[in-house]
């Protein structure tokens, strides 16, 4: 029987096989059985890990870069799919909740692809889907804008669980919404860059993947996974070598409801593992809960549009009959 008030986090931190889908996913089947082996109640991967971050839009445009773009909508992942299928199977024999980053494409136009987190349960279904809502900097060339309907937090037996992608944690908004949700184990998913020292020169990309990770942790009084991808030179494909400028490292953590790293960081592929504590989060929420006394309605309040982007509305045969795609 599942102990609610105690459970195990995971971060899972290693290189997925950039451009190709079925060996990565067999890989991300892999770790979900071993996370499950290690008594592990939730495991979290990394931005965008099945399909890959998109190292090459921050090297110089040339021909290789649209072939690699090519290529990389081609591997990307639908949902539902055989492709989800597998990780769900994978999450419902190794009996854990699994959050990964992946490429999702857009099964309307086939030609958009979004930085999504999926959501899956133990019981090997689909919980639900986050499209990242802005893409950072030269992620826009590669990444569509996702939309707020998957900003909701999953009820699980031992809690409340949600996740948000790298830099929607410096955006604010988006986890306020979160938090006001009572979030109580967070998956903040980053591609996994981060250097022990800041750069000498300014840096507006710098990833600050544990500062702000502390600092929603500490906010919304949770228990997070800062679960970051790893991707060395070594990892990418020959063809596109000279496209690889900077490399993922991890750098994992794992955090709790005041803030304080209990585990990490991680160097190199591994699978992190910290204990959670329901009594943990309820004594932070009891000091601060940011979407609930710790607020004033009256004063400030958010607005969630919830509704699907469409970008095209038919009219059919009959009389005001309306389809709506995108």
């Amino acid at each position: 029987m599942m102990d609610q008030e105690h459970f195990k986090l995971a971060a899972i931190q290693a290189a997925p096989v950039m451009f190709d889908r079925d060996a990565s996913t067999e890989k991300a089947c892999r770790l979900i059985r071993e996370a499950g082996a290690m008594g592990a109640t939730i495991a979290g991967f990394g931005e965008a890990w099945l399909g890959g971050y998109p190292f090459f839009a921050f090297a110089e445009m040339r021909p290789l870069t649209w072939q690699a773009m090519a290529e990389y909508l081609a591997h990307a992942v639908e949902i539902p799919s055989p492709t989800t299928d597998q990780l769900c199977e994978a999450a419902k024999i190794a009996g854990i909740d699994v959050v990964i980053g992946v490429v999702e494409r857009d099964t309307v136009t086939a030609g958009t692809v979004y930085c999504t987190l999926l959501f899956i349960g133990r019981e090997g279904r689909i919980l639900g889907r986050h499209r990242k809502i802005k893409p950072t900097f030269h992620e826009r060339s590669v990444w569509g804008e996702g939309d707020a309907v998957g900003l909701t937090t999953y009820r699980r037996p031992y809690g409340r669980i949600s996740g948000l992608n790298c830099w929607e944690h410096n955006t604010m908004l988006p986890g306020y919404v979160l938090a006001a949700q009572g979030t109580q184990i967070h998956v903040a998913a980053w591609p996994g860059r981060e250097p022990a020292a800041a750069p000498a020169s300014p840096n507006p990309l710098w990833p600050r993947q544990l500062l702000l990770s502390r600092a929603f942790a500490s906010q919304a009084a949770c228990h997070v996974i800062a679960a970051g991808g790893v991707r060395l030179h070594s990892d990418t494909p020959d063809r596109y070598r000279e496209l690889s400028i900077f490399e993922h490292t991890g750098d994992s953590t794992i955090i709790d409801p005041r803030g304080e790293v209990i585990a990490g960081p991680a160097q190199g592929e591994t699978i992190l593992i910290a204990e959670g504590s329901r009594e943990v989060v309820l004594a932070a929420k009891a000091m601060s809960d940011i979407g609930g006394h710790y607020s004033r309605p009256d004063l400030l309040r958010l607005i969630v549009d919830r509704r699907p982007q469409t970008r095209m509305a038919e009219r059919g045969t009959a009389p005001d009959e309306e389809t709506q795609a995108g």
